[in-house]
């Protein structure tokens, strides 16, 4: 018996770095000649692409370029551009209904001659849709059909046959990146905005702010700067955190805060009998509530302290967050 998987001789260390790095030069080589041919026409495509209202990008391709298509799809609606990818073949099947007339289609072809989207294009044409079409060549039925035309460089497949699409499908990925960066600039979205669409995994945990994690309220261990030592010690008790904050006699701002080093540093038989404000260490290190729980935890590394407190732009507090918030958040 024959086997169907052709006899493999084991690699060779030098030859196999070679290949690699030919590919990668060959496609960085790709992706500078791209970059330097950018025109205004570039603008032109993203002023479709920006829809507004219930809009969307539809993004479709077949084949390589429907994978990459997917992958702008995504890109593009984690960035706060709304955007779908259609199959072509399933469009001609009843798919062309999730696209409307509010909506802008970008159509990857790398020919510009793939009959799979024929009927997308001719459906963009019936109804006035945008229609931004990336393809390698200016005279294909692409090019022709679309309202602007993005063209590829052409340049050589890094496949040593010139055959499988690589080469080319990393410009389409690279330039529908860079649209969606565009757009993004554009319009303005922000980390905080990104958090919305990214609540899950490290991402996620990154984006995470002081005031996702921090305890406030009657949780809060606040003492007078008058008050006896003696009650200070029995709110830090209570309250769990191993620090208190002291307040200003007038305003409720945060003066200072006392910790358990600060105990170590002024135990002595006449400790019971002074006042928070003798024994606090002054203008304490805090943080905002709109900060990056992450910045908080960096503080909290370089300072070698536990918690932070949380006060708003009068020094009044309004929180406090404590490292071990951030681990379970599983930021580190």
């Amino acid at each position: 018996m024959t086997s169907r998987h052709a006899i493999v001789s084991p690699g060779n260390a030098a030859s196999d770095v070679a290949s690699v790095r030919r590919v990668l030069l060959a496609e960085s080589e790709a992706l500078r000649i791209m970059a330097e041919q950018q025109t205004d026409v570039v603008s032109q495509a993203l002023d479709l692409l920006t829809v507004k209202g219930a809009g969307r990008v539809i993004v479709s391709g077949m084949g390589k370029s429907g994978h990459v298509g997917r992958k702008i799809a995504a890109t593009m609606a984690s960035t706060g551009t709304p955007s779908i990818y259609v199959h072509p073949a399933e469009a001609s099947h009843g798919d062309l209904g999730m696209i409307t007339q509010h909506d802008a289609i970008l159509a990857l072809s790398n020919s510009g001659e793939t009959p799979e989207l024929t009927d997308v294009v001719q459906y963009s044409r019936r109804f006035g849709i945008p229609l931004v079409g990336m393809t390698s060549r200016a005279d294909s039925a692409l090019a022709q059909a679309a309202d602007i035309a993005l063209i590829l460089p052409q340049v050589d497949e890094a496949c040593p046959m010139g055959l499988a699409p690589t080469t080319s499908t990393t410009l389409m990925l690279a330039l529908g990146d860079a649209l969606a960066v565009a757009l993004l600039e554009r319009k303005g979205f922000s980390s905080a905005d990104f958090k919305v669409f990214h609540p899950g995994g490290k991402l996620g945990r990154k984006l995470l702010k002081v005031s996702d994690l921090m305890h406030s309220g009657d949780e809060l261990p606040l003492v007078a700067a008058a008050m006896p030592m003696g009650q200070v010690l029995l709110v830090m008790t209570n309250k769990s955190f191993g620090c208190v904050g002291v307040l200003t006699n007038e305003g409720g701002r945060l003066a200072g805060v006392i910790t358990d080093g600060d105990l170590r540093r002024h135990m002595e038989p006449g400790l019971f009998g002074r006042t928070a404000a003798e024994v606090m260490t002054a203008d304490p290190k805090t943080t905002r509530a709109g900060a990056l729980a992450a910045e908080a935890l960096h503080v909290m590394n370089a300072r070698s302290i536990t918690s932070l407190f949380v006060v708003d732009e009068n020094k009044h507090p309004v929180g406090i967050v404590h490292m071990h918030d951030c681990l379970r958040a599983g930021i580190a």
